[in-house]
């Protein structure tokens, strides 16, 4: 595209600036502009282009038809024409044929695919004004001005005007002549119009609704248009009539009838008045007395109900459900004369009618379908897993079940396989929506709040989603973790009894933002890690759950790509938020305090017993008195101090009784000690997970 903006590039340095070009240049710059700018068949402006000449084209061809309805009867045996209503139509066609020039200058300037460079790919653009203009000339040009001349206001405003001898019946067979003629053009104009919008944008109309309003239009069209040649066919019927009559009572030399008489624009002359009190015409050619000769057939509608005696509006309406009538249901209640002319119009309503119909019922049935197509696909599908959860026998549980969660995947996905959509975009939007989706949620997650925007951009590319319904078990203690959950939506119970001990259970919930399986992210850093590690908790679900979900290899790709996950903050931060070291975490203070317990009443125990000891060197006989009864006094305040020191009563009794035994021993003997770490006061331990073996420690990643 040539630039038209002038460079002043090679001014000197002390020129004053360029001025602003004032408004007298508007019309050189449109007219540069114009010369230079070729549009891209493919571009915006042009499809938009496309789509609002079509819209055109539809209006106009509801337009030209209403040329038809400009002749009524206007009084008795006369007719007259609308003229009030002929300009309203004349403006508005003015305005459609503006329209349809500006459209040929549009394709004066749309380039075109040169036809000799479409081996591969898109082809090559022809963007030189003149091969444009003559390639245009050369195809559709003559169809193009034939469609945008202004020939029906022609006809009316200047010749018929011109000619004021011209008989009513003369004036609109002319008119509806030319609108047939020029109508042909304008009709064919839709169709590669058709075909550019659909090459350009796959769809004439982007909705279903659309779709099928858009094939409703245009058997609408079809039936406006056979309504309104329908009427006129009935006007001139009726005047036909009466030209018969006014010549066969010319011929009895009885009565003169005067051609124009059947215009109203006699009616005020006295010689006309005194014809209609005399003539025959009025009683030969009234079309509801079904006793005279001449037979109006399937137009006496149009006089029977006074139609072409009424106002715009009413014949319209009139006339378009007459046409909408006989051609949904082929011309099959239509009573026709012998009359040729008529038989002929009724065989093109029948034809007509039947493949307008049948486009339309398919087209309508084809764009609505395409609304309900995944719903009836999820209707098949749920139908042939109840079969064959019949045929296997199922329990009920099961069942009930499986349809809880195909109900929950389909109010969740819509019946739309998001994994295929993704796969059949390029890579790079692929990354872009993917990140689009998933980054507010995966920020959720406060593990992540620590890594960065890479880190990130890779975990939302290899993210895949994951629904559970309620009571589905993610994993099981002892089962093989192999992928790492994070939660979005939803609640999971987690819990676990340390590999089977008796006696231990511990259950915590898991929200949104949590995550599990982190078992995995322990296995992927280490360096020499092979088989997947096993889940030491079991995960239920408690509701619905949305979450996203890493796989093994995904995770270990992480680990070797991203070092940062190596880093000793990072690492301090998992396990902050895991709730699997939480547990060891909470475990391992229980028994440092249980075992610190034990310590001090072992050493309580250990100075008492000294103290019994050499109390008892002094005074034997009375402090062994004194001593079973401060004895019996700290058995009791020991056993209601504490709960816990319940289990060791048995050993502390045991104990105190073997030093009284021995106070008569010799001094070389030694006071004996419990062991702290005897099997019987042993506490069961729950072991720290397993943590990577780094070598090298990696502080930033």
């Amino acid at each position: 595209m040539n630039s038209i903006i002038p460079s002043f590039r090679h001014l000197p340095s002390s020129s004053p600036p360029p001025r602003r070009p004032s408004t007298a240049n508007a019309p050189t710059d449109f007219f540069l502009l114009w010369r230079y700018q070729i549009f891209d068949p493919d571009s915006d402006i042009v499809s938009y282009w496309n789509h609002v000449f079509l819209v055109i084209c539809i209006m106009s061809l509801f337009i030209d038809p209403l040329y038809f309805f400009l002749p009524y009867v206007g009084g008795p045996a006369c007719l007259r024409t609308d003229a009030s209503m002929g300009v309203i139509i004349t403006v508005f066609r003015s305005m459609a044929d503006l329209l349809y020039l500006s459209n040929m200058l549009m394709k004066f300037r749309t380039a075109f695919v040169a036809p000799n460079s479409r081996v591969f790919g898109r082809g090559e653009l022809v963007m030189d004004a003149r091969e444009i203009a003559m390639r245009y000339l050369k195809s559709d040009f003559v169809i193009d001005l034939a469609a945008a001349l202004p020939l029906p206001q022609f006809v009316i405003w200047i010749v018929i005007p011109t000619t004021r001898n011209s008989r009513a019946d003369h004036a609109n067979n002319t008119v509806a002549l030319i609108v047939l003629l020029q109508y042909i053009p304008r009709l064919f104009q839709i169709f590669p119009l058709n075909q550019k919008i659909i090459k350009s944008t796959g769809v004439v109309a982007r909705t279903a609704w659309a779709g099928a309003a858009y094939n409703l239009l245009l058997y609408v069209l079809a039936s406006h248009v056979l309504g309104a040649i329908w009427y006129l066919c009935s006007i001139t019927r009726q005047f036909s009539c009466w030209k018969m009559e006014c010549a066969r009572e010319n011929a009895s030399k009885l009565l003169a009838c005067v051609p124009s008489f059947l215009d109203c624009n006699s009616l005020t002359k006295p010689e006309r008045q005194y014809w209609v009190n005399v003539t025959n015409v009025l009683r030969n050619c009234d079309a509801t007395n079904s006793l005279v000769d001449f037979k109006f057939g399937m137009f006496a509608d149009a006089f029977t109900t006074n139609v072409a005696s009424k106002n715009f509006i009413v014949k319209y309406l009139y006339c378009l459900w007459w046409g909408l009538r006989n051609l949904s249901s082929y011309g099959q209640n239509l009573e026709t004369s012998i009359y040729i002319w008529e038989n002929l119009f009724c065989i093109v309503i029948c034809i007509l009618g039947l493949i307008l119909f049948a486009l339309l019922i398919g087209n309508m049935q084809t764009s609505l379908q395409s609304m309900t197509v995944r719903i009836e696909e999820w209707r098949v599908k749920r139908r042939d897993t109840e079969e064959w959860m019949r045929h296997r026998q199922l329990p009920e549980n099961l069942q009930e079940r499986v349809r809880r969660f195909v109900q929950y995947k389909w109010l969740a996905t819509r019946g739309v396989d998001e994994e295929s959509i993704l796969q059949s975009l390029p890579l790079d939007l692929r990354r872009e929506i993917q990140r689009h989706l998933c980054i507010s949620l995966v920020r959720r997650v406060p593990f992540f709040s620590q890594v960065d925007d890479q880190f990130l951009d890779a975990i939302c590319e290899r993210l895949v989603s994951s629904l559970s319904t309620e009571g589905t078990y993610i994993v099981r203690e002892g089962d093989l973790v192999n992928e790492m959950l994070f939660i979005i939506r939803g609640q999971l119970e987690s819990s676990t009894t340390n590999g089977g001990r008796s006696g231990f259970f511990n259950s915590i919930a898991l929200r949104p933002g949590d995550f599990c399986g982190e078992e995995l992210l322990t296995w992927a850093l280490m360096p020499n890690s092979t088989s997947l590690p096993s889940s030491t908790r079991t995960v239920r679900a408690l509701s619905e759950v949305e979450a996203f979900a890493l796989q093994a290899d995904d995770l270990q790709f992480f680990a070797h790509q991203f070092k940062r996950l190596q880093s000793k903050k990072l690492q301090h931060t998992f396990r902050y938020y895991s709730h699997q070291w939480r547990t060891w975490g909470a475990c391992f203070i229980q028994a440092a305090w249980r075992r610190f317990k034990k310590r001090k009443m072992a050493k309580e125990l250990i100075t008492r017993e000294s103290s019994f000891y050499y109390r008892s060197l002094s005074n034997p006989e009375s402090y062994y008195i004194d001593d079973i009864e401060d004895e019996d006094e700290n058995i009791e305040r020991t056993s209601t101090d504490s709960p816990t020191n319940v289990q060791h009563l048995g050993a502390t009794i045991l104990a105190s009784k073997f030093a009284a035994n021995t106070r008569k021993g010799s001094n070389d003997q030694k006071v004996a000690v419990i062991d702290s770490s005897s099997n019987s006061l042993k506490m069961p331990k729950l072991f720290k997970p397993d943590e990577p073996d780094f070598s090298v420690d990696h502080e930033d990643g």
